[in-house]
């Protein structure tokens, strides 16, 4: 290789740019490709009111992009000002700027494209007798053309002018790919609007209006709508909703993602970062989640003017922001227990239960209370207060491990199992309602690794250790909620060498760092001393958790570490205290198995993001031993 030339060059005067050229880095900046074309030219259709779109490509968009819609459409006498450089009809004043409203606002975007390819502008409002056309620049000529109301952009040879930048072009496909995949995210975002799609001449897309469920299944596929849970929060000024997909629908690839912002489409670190933190133990290995969520607020709370594309945001409030997206989109995620074909029972609901309850309850033992616990002997069905558990992780106190050891909670008399087994009517003969009990009822133990149980679909196969260990995961989160955040003074404090940042980030979010448990303070320009940390995590390196938690803080407005590692620790005393392969479970125990399940958050996945249950309908069945064939 070459060494660069290193050379000094020749001194030259300093001189303002020709327009033409101060366009084409501008257009460098936005226009990097036809689907940024596609996009800015979407926007602005959008912004005029469109509720008809139709997009025509040819060759990936770099031969032609032709887009046209039935929107306000421009008076003849303006055209020329809507081709030059900061002129547009959005904005007129820094007040506007700080409210933006519309998907544009720059005024750059018809200047950018004109002087990188061929741009020709038909449009036609209302009560105009025909339409206009002009081509090229603001110094072309606006003649009479015919035209429907409304505004159509030709805009052919693609960096026909600067052909260096045309080679760093992928090929047909892929350009093509990227430009379908705007016109995709804008269509989600706007479901009161028809698109159509073309390519080459042939219709590859078109979405009449309708509603955002029926939009979103016909463009994240029938796979995110059968596995999708709807959303719709609101708190103070902000509004979040849409649809999250079931870890079931998760993707080797984060390609499945729409969040939009005040119906911008964006692609912003700290929602991002909000969403994936709520699928954090439901997610297994890295499978990224799919979802379709507008969050909506006051424009003024939000800077959409830091990204020459308009891709990123910033908010001014941004840990409020994330706090809200983390815990619309965490109670949404929670409502996944096992009961995808019913409602789930509300544990010990009050009142009169229907005559299967009843039954259930007679035959399977005493009424299950939802916080039940097993002991050591992997037993279910007797209850044990896990508020006990908050108590657990207070400075000084043992560990559940060490408590159920010295209680033995959770094993039942021998003989009360075996009446409750001598009382199960025959299986075969249960009706099973399933709003009441979608798992359905205990048939057998295979292997002493897997509880199998029929309901009115055909037959469930539940991993015994996964569901259970999700089960007291969950009860062990809720004890802990239930608790203040509890703080172990270090002895002798910590301290290590810190950036500016780091010291600015200590400084400036003293009261954050104080709702998380920490107390970290300056000593120097250069110095921090961590002298407190939450007592969950005493026994963490408080200087590698106090950098993690200085970086989140400083990027996120909070910190997803303390959670992380709080979570990580439950999980693992969850799964030693969980039942384990091999043991052998009564049909008592395997029905409060289930139960528990029904009433548990999340309870379709373990806390590593693994199934916990498995469904083999009797239609499948039917098919595998060609009955009705």
């Amino acid at each position: 290789m070459n060494a660069p030339d290193l050379t000094p060059r020749p001194y030259r005067a300093i001189q303002a740019l020709p327009d033409q050229l101060i366009s084409q880095i501008a257009a460098g900046e936005v226009i990097e490709r036809p689907s940024a074309v596609v996009k800015e030219l979407l926007e602005n259709a959008l912004d005029a009111g469109a509720t008809q779109i139709t997009v025509r490509l040819e060759q990936g968009g770099v031969k032609r992009i032709a887009i046209t819609d039935n929107g306000r459409g421009i008076p003849p006498e303006q055209m020329p000002l809507a081709l030059a450089r900061h002129a547009t009809s959005k904005i007129a004043s820094l007040t506007d700027l700080e409210n933006v409203g519309t998907l544009g606002f720059r005024g750059e975007a018809l200047a950018s494209i004109a002087s990188v390819a061929q741009l020709t502008l038909t449009t036609r409002t209302a009560d105009a007798a025909h339409a206009w056309e002009i081509s090229g620049s603001q110094e072309g000529t606006v003649a009479p053309a015919s035209g429907a109301p409304g505004t159509t952009i030709d805009v052919q040879d693609l960096y026909f002018n600067t052909p260096a930048r045309r080679k760093f072009l992928k090929s047909e496909q892929t350009e093509y790919g990227h430009c379908a995949e705007v016109v995709r995210r804008i269509a989600l975002a706007r479901p009161d609007v028809s698109f159509s799609l073309s390519h080459n001449g042939k219709t590859v897309d078109h979405w009449n209006i309708g509603e955002f469920a029926k939009r979103s299944a016909h463009i994240l596929g029938d796979e995110f709508a059968a596995a999708r849970l709807p959303l719709d929060e609101s708190a103070g000024p902000l509004r979040l909703y849409g649809f999250v997909g079931l870890p079931t629908a998760s993707k080797a690839r984060a390609d499945a993602q729409y969040f939009y912002v005040n119906g911008r489409f964006v692609r912003d670190k700290l929602l991002v970062h909000a969403v994936r933190a709520a699928y954090q133990d439901v997610l297994h290995g890295d499978r990224y989640p799919s979802y379709a969520l507008s969050l909506d607020l006051d424009p003024a709370l939000v800077d959409v003017n830091v990204h020459p594309s308009k891709i990123e945001v910033r908010f001014r409030d941004s840990r409020s922001v994330h706090q809200f997206v983390f815990h619309a989109v965490s109670r949404a995620l929670a409502t996944t227990s096992a009961t995808s074909f019913g409602a789930a029972p509300a544990p010990q609901a009050a009142g009169p239960m229907p005559w299967m309850r009843d039954q259930q309850q007679t035959a399977f033992g005493a009424p299950l209370r939802p916080n039940f616990q097993a002991g050591g002997s992997g037993s279910f069905g007797v209850a044990q207060d896990t508020a006990a558990y908050g108590a657990l992780f207070r400075p000084g106190t043992q560990s559940s491990l060490d408590m159920n050891a010295q209680t033995g909670a959770g094993t039942p008399p021998a003989a009360l199992l075996q009446a409750n087994a001598a009382n199960l009517p025959a299986s075969g003969t249960q009706t099973l309602p399933d709003d009441d009990f979608p798992l359905g009822f205990a048939l057998a133990q295979l292997h002493g690794i897997y509880v199998l149980a029929q309901n009115s679909k055909g037959l469930v196969v539940v991993d015994m250790h996964a569901a259970h260990e999700r089960i007291l995961y969950e009860q062990l989160k809720n004890a802990l909620d239930d608790n203040s955040m509890y703080v172990q003074p270090l002895l002798i404090p910590v301290t290590f060498y810190a950036d500016a940042i780091e010291v600015g980030t200590a400084e400036e979010h003293q009261e954050t760092l104080s709702a998380l448990g920490f107390d970290i303070a300056a000593m120097s320009p250069t110095t921090l001393a961590v002298r407190a940390i939450p007592a969950l995590l005493q026994n963490a390196d408080a200087q590698t958790l106090a950098r993690d938690v200085l970086r989140d803080v400083r990027e996120y407005g909070g910190s997803r570490v303390l959670l992380e590692r709080r979570n990580e620790l439950l999980g693992t005393l969850a799964c030693h205290t969980a039942v384990r392969a091999n043991r052998s479970l009564t049909i008592p125990e395997m029905n409060a198995l289930l139960r528990q399940m029904e009433a548990t958050e999340r309870a379709d996945q373990c806390n590593h993001g693994r199934p916990t249950w498995s469904l083999l309908a009797l239609s499948d069945m039917d098919k595998l031993f060609l009955r009705g064939q």
